[in-house]
């Protein structure tokens, strides 16, 4: 069995990405490794060749700056990419540049590519989430947050990213996937509130086309309010090993009261539902899950 991993990047300095954590912690589970950079305005390649690995092969994309609507420079991007992974791959393990995966799931997540390898109704692995906000101490548990998403397709090129780069689709199709025992962490929220402005400043324009709307926001204000949320809980447990330096090297402070809840009144029985029973009801899946 081969895995390919994949990932896009683009000005990972100037926007504080933790892209070095997210490619070195699936490097050991897989056998190349491909990244594609679009070289930006800072020194991203040289960040990416500072990864001691032969696995690592990079391949260079210009973002067409054109593509100004949800996102859809990413899903682009991502298809251009696997288009380098090699012939003889069975899987395809895409991980974004603000995802990182625990060490610990390594050993479930080889299991499970072994075990679905020749098992091809499933198209995909579907991978549950964990959405770190303002700190490394915050998680959001709201359904604003996607609780699971498909990190692992085969090795196929009419599957492919949709919309901006959050799932895969084969056509217009949702493939078929099997639901795993392992987490990405998701750290894209986690940033001081100057940095958190400076990024969303950064990559307005992949999400918004109207100009005058993306100067508005970005004149909005000059920090990030973090303090707009409807729920959160505190994480009691370990965080990749991969994280602990930039988790020590935190240089701002962040209270949020996770005892408030901002809720309409139809959200916050959905929320009740789902932390009583584990289901999320109405919600919307980019997949179809093969039950065993």
């Amino acid at each position: 069995m081969k895995i390919s991993g994949v990932a896009i990047i683009k000005n990972a300095i100037k926007n504080d990405y933790p892209i070095v954590e997210a490619i070195s912690s699936i490097l050991p589970i897989v056998d190349e490794m491909i990244v594609s950079i679009d070289k930006g305005e800072d020194n991203t390649e040289a960040l990416i060749r500072s990864i001691a690995s032969n696995k690592i092969k990079i391949v260079f994309s210009e973002w067409d700056k054109q593509l100004r609507k949800g996102g859809k420079v990413l899903a682009v991007e991502t298809n251009k990419a696997m288009e380098h992974v090699a012939p003889e791959s069975d899987w395809i393990f895409y991980i974004q540049a603000d995802e990182v995966v625990h060490e610990k799931y390594l050993p479930a997540i080889r299991s499970a590519a072994e075990y679905y390898l020749n098992d091809k109704k499933v198209e995909g692995l579907l991978f549950k989430y964990l959405h770190f906000y303002g700190t490394y101490d915050y998680i959001g548990d709201s359904r604003q947050w996607y609780n699971c998403e498909t990190r692992i397709i085969r090795n196929n090129r009419k599957i492919e990213s949709y919309r901006d780069a959050q799932g895969f689709r084969k056509g217009n199709q949702k493939i078929k996937v099997a639901a795993i025992n392992a987490y990405i962490y998701h750290y894209g929220w986690v940033k001081s509130p100057q940095q958190m402005k400076i990024k969303q400043n950064n990559v307005g324009h992949f999400w918004i086309e109207d100009d005058e709307i993306l100067i508005k926001k970005i004149n909005a204000e000059d920090i990030f309010d973090y303090s707009k949320f409807d729920s959160l809980t505190l994480f009691t447990e370990s965080h990749p090993t991969l994280m602990h330096n930039r988790i020590e090297a935190k240089n701002w402070n962040l209270k949020l009261d996770i005892k408030k809840k901002r809720f309409s009144l139809k959200d916050l029985l959905l929320y009740k539902i789902e932390k009583l029973t584990g289901w999320r009801l109405f919600s919307f899946r980019n997949h179809i899950i093969i039950r065993r």
